[in-house]
């Protein structure tokens, strides 16, 4: 009998705590990583952007493994399992891990090579196989390899004064069966030979070789083919390419650091190096040499995916670039921009009158930088302070901070050292702040700094006027093009006065104060939506209306999960928009069935976090937190109200439009699995948005015309 019948049929069985109600999170992280990759088959996203995909989900799973599989691997040797609330044991996820993923990745590569190389091909992009080289193409990349690979490649012999050496993370290598003595007379019989990052692992043979253009070769099959050139006078036998991923979270014990930014410093090159977690190899590779590689590495059987292409996928996120097909490219098009924010007008004065709430990429993430570029160069600003996680290169953000810190202005940003995988980024932005005059630092140890803050001090009419952004999504321009992301735009002094009190907490010490208006964790954030939840119960069973809509990127929390359930018992309506990990299960009767979970995957991440409540006041709001266990109690995050009515209500409106997706929506059956729901009355979400919001590109002039939004529930 499955659990879920088990449930079924005991519906008296109230205990909220039963791991049945329960959906473990790794493996539901597993299934978001399965709905990306289920893009790339989807014949309505142009090719090149299904390519992506599949590239997209080749990264999405090497973070997996690199964090999530490596810290519940280090929590078993160090003795430190912890049970979730579904009730599965370390060892078993695990094991159901390696079940899903090595029959996720023989499908990925299924789909690579039986749908998306054919249709390329089809259309003229074509990777050379080494039966398809002609003479000319031989000979080319004879040259090639000879000019730009061999002098940069250095292969290692296996002997006792060469040791299996300590290969870097997601790098790409070569195991060699050699036959033959060497020069020295050794009769090695293996080596490996590290591909050297810097050389590309696609390389475009020139129009005039191959006679047409958008022919490639992967640098792998030149190193096959030319293999006996790094071993002179020596017999290859067999050269297998093998990647191996390795564990990357930072291990720093942040108790009793002295200097947070010296010490990641220092932790930063051990994460190319840490414990191996899996290992990739062709899928020819004979036995005893996969059985040498991880007997070398320390893995098991389990541990092995054999992969029938390139072991590193990631670097075909290069292709689209290389190839000059904007045809085979999602449309481009012109974000909106709202009235009263062109580059002449002044933002200061537009947000005085009035709230702005901007939903990106749809709406531009210009007024944002201009709100920093013009408070950079306004003798009136005296103050300006800013929260920053992740920023991208060359940022035009962080130019308007070192602008103003240059230009005088007192300039305080909280960077947040441990964002994951941009730690060495945001140690050189804190140093590049540091040096032009800003006050850097780096938020509260123990507690990340995730929320997305900007507060600016002005002198108006002899007094001091606060302006403030507040945000769902990071500071990232590039991200904004991206990422569906809300920023609020305010001059309303509650609202600033909270934000302020936020600022003091981070830069100094003291005692929380009571806000206004904003809700913040790792303090009042969990204790006010468990609050609101429960409200909502209570209006049901006053025979009120009753409605609660989140949507996030994440639902892992249980206390959260509990109260949605017994809310649910009370006959509220509950609809979860939840792009990723969800450990809530919907539909169960008696528990959950009043509670859908969607989840929307297409062009554009969903990142935006909304909350909406039916008989709270004010009724919608943003925050920068997931519904997440390190959310709402190990980080500092945000929630701010939308109380303007026409914003509150066009959020709504905007929350409406993805639940009744017909595209690209995803639901959560109670079984634990995603079921993707097409309704042919009702377009994408995004693709409406875009329709709304998004002014036609000149080199898009049939862009559709502009769509009314509806209104109204569900």
């Amino acid at each position: 009998m499955s659990d879920l019948q088990e449930i079924k049929n005991d519906s008296s069985d109230l205990n909220l705590d039963n791991p049945n109600y329960f959906i473990n999170r790794e493996l539901s992280h597993l299934y978001f990583n399965q709905r990306v990759l289920a893009q790339a088959m989807d014949e309505t996203h142009p090719l090149l952007e299904r390519l992506k995909f599949l590239v997209i989900f080749s990264s999405n799973l090497d973070e997996f493994f690199e964090i999530r599989v490596a810290g519940l691997i280090q929590s078993i040797r160090f003795e430190r399992e912890v049970t979730g609330p579904d009730g599965l044991q370390t060892r078993d996820c695990l094991k159901l891990i390696s079940e899903i993923c090595h029959e996720t990745v023989r499908l990925q590569y299924e789909i690579l090579n039986d749908t998306l190389i054919p249709a390329l091909a089809h259309e003229g992009i074509q990777f050379l196989r080494r039966s398809q080289w002609t003479a000319a193409h031989a000979a080319w990349i004879e040259d090639y390899m000879m000019q730009e690979v061999l002098p940069v490649i250095s292969p290692i012999g296996l002997d006792s004064a060469h040791p299996f050496p300590r290969l870097v993370n997601k790098s790409l290598n070569f195991i060699v069966a050699l036959e033959g003595k060497d020069a020295f007379g050794r009769d090695l019989g293996l080596a490996i030979v590290p591909a050297p990052r810097s050389l590309p692992r696609i390389i475009a043979v020139p129009e005039h070789i191959s006679g047409k253009a958008n022919d490639f070769v992967f640098l792998s099959s030149m190193i096959h083919a030319h293999a006996d050139k790094l071993f002179p006078g020596m017999t290859i036998k067999g050269c297998y390419q093998f990647r191996i991923t390795r564990n990357a979270d930072l291990d720093v014990d942040i108790e009793g650091i002295a200097d947070l930014a010296r010490t990641l410093r220092g932790e930063l090159h051990s994460r190319r190096f840490g414990n191996a977690v899996r290992l990739e190899v062709a899928d020819n590779c004979p036995k005893e040499l996969t059985d040498f590689l991880l007997n070398e590495i320390g893995l098991k059987e389990d541990d092995l995916y054999r992969v029938n292409g390139p072991v590193n996928l990631k670097r075909l996120m290069r292709l689209p670039s290389m190839v000059g097909r904007p045809d085979l490219l999602y449309p481009p098009f012109t974000p909106s921009l709202p009235k009263g924010f062109s580059r002449k007008d002044n933002i200061f004065e537009a947000i005085s009158k009035r709230d702005y709430l901007l939903l990106h990429p749809f709406e531009s993430f210009t007024p944002v930088i201009q709100l920093l570029r013009q408070a950079a160069k306004d003798p009136d600003v005296v103050a300006i302070k800013q929260t920053l996680y992740r920023t991208g290169h060359e940022s035009p953000v962080v130019d308007a901070l070192l602008d103003a810190a240059r230009n005088g202005k007192e300039v305080t940003v909280v960077v947040e050292l441990r964002a994951r995988f941009d730690e060495e980024k945001n140690l050189e932005l804190a140093s590049r702040l540091q040096e032009a005059g800003a006050v850097v630092v780096y938020g509260v140890v123990g507690y990340k700094t995730h929320a997305k803050m900007i507060l600016i001090v002005r002198r108006e009419n002899g007094q001091f006027k606060r302006y403030c952004h507040l945000g769902t999504g990071n500071y990232h321009s590039s991200n904004a093009h991206l990422y569906t992301d809300y920023s609020l735009l305010s001059a309303e002094p509650a609202i600033c006065e909270d934000v302020h009190r936020i600022f003091q907490q981070l830069t100094g010490m003291g005692k929380t104060e009571k806000m206004n208006k904003l809700y913040h964790a790792p303090f009042t954030l969990k204790r006010q939506l468990l609050r609101m939840i429960d409200n909502e119960a209570k209006a049901k069973q006053e025979g009120k209306d009753a409605r609660i809509i989140l949507k996030c990127n994440g639902l892992a929390e249980s206390k959260i999960i509990q109260a949605l359930y017994k809310a649910s018992q009370a006959g509220v309506k509950i609809d979860l928009i939840i792009r990723g990990m969800c450990a809530l299960k919907p539909g169960i009767p008696g528990i959950s069935e009043n509670i859908r979970v969607f989840s929307i995957v297409g062009r554009f991440l969903e990142h935006s976090r909304v909350y909406y409540f039916a008989n709270s006041e004010p009724k919608v709001y943003c925050a920068s937190a997931d519904l997440m266990e390190r959310n709402l109690n190990r980080r500092v995050e945000v929630c701010f109200p939308i109380e303007q009515p026409d914003l509150a209500a066009r959020v709504l409106n905007e929350l409406e439009l993805y639940l009744n997706d017909g595209r690209q929506r995803w639901e959560l059956l109670p079984e634990g699995v995603y079921v993707q729901s097409f309704s042919p009355e009702h377009q994408s979400a995004q693709l409406e948005l875009l329709r709304h919001f998004t002014a036609p590109s000149p080199s898009n002039p049939t862009w559709p015309a502009l769509v009314s939004i509806p209104s109204g529930s569900n």
